[in-house]
Parts: structure tokens; sequence; C-alpha cells
């Protein structure tokens, strides 16, 4: 997947306050309060910063974290993990392959088949409804 590279300022303009704490500054929305967090409308979440199709409302689920989450991806290329060891814990970051969007975490708590969690931010997502 090519990346999209663009400067800080660029981000800034394309994104809200909101949007560019989270995907560029590796933000959190506050548990319970997204957008997308009891949502199930049949979809496409996509990447809010370049559009990349990322999750399938068909793998979402309700976890009780108070985030949206997944239990896959669309595909495997989607998603970048990277070690991440802020706020004195150690976990996966997930973030767009595309673009290098912060979106949340992995955790290995998640149901079968993938027994993953893919705990992501809502302002991180732009949902498309399916036709």
């Amino acid at each position: 997947m090519e990346k999209i590279r663009k400067s800080e300022e660029e981000w800034r303009r394309q994104l809200t306050p909101e949007q560019y704490r989270i995907v560029r500054e590796k933000g959190t929305e506050p548990p319970f309060t997204g957008e997308y967090y009891h949502h199930d409308a049949k979809g496409i979440y996509r990447c809010v910063a370049c559009g990349t199709p990322l999750f399938s409302s068909d793998a979402k689920y309700e976890s009780g974290s108070g985030w949206p989450s997944f239990y896959q991806p669309l595909a495997e290329d989607r998603i970048d993990e990277a070690l991440d060891t802020s706020h004195g814990m150690r976990r996966i970051e997930a973030l767009c392959a595309r673009c290098d969007a912060h979106l949340g975490h992995v955790f290995p708590d998640g149901p079968e088949p993938t027994g993953l969690r893919y705990c992501i931010n809502s302002a991180a997502l732009k949902f498309e409804p399916r036709d």
C-alpha cells in the first residue's frame, strides 16, 4: 500500500482539532463518548485522515470497553502495529497502514475467530453505510 505523506500543517487544515489530536498526536477520546461506540449500522469504517477502508461492521462487536471494537480489519495490510510504552503501559498501537494515523490499540482479549480486540477511537473513523 502506497504511503500518504503530508506535513503537519496539511493534516491540521484537513482534520478537525479533535481528529488531529487523536490521529496525529496519538490522543484518546473519553470512553463511552465516541460517535461510533453504540453504532450498529451496516457498512465500512474508513480512516478519517486518508479514507482507507479499515473495518467492516460485520467484525464490530460490543466489548464493554467504551470504544468501538472490531475482531479483525478488512485486510491484514490495512493496519500497522507498533509497540506503545506510553503512560507506563505496554500496548500494541494500531495505525492506518496508508497514512500512519493513530487509530487506537490492539488487545489479545477479543472474541473468536481471531481472539483480538481492535479498540478504535471513533474520531479516527468515518463510516460509509452499505447500500
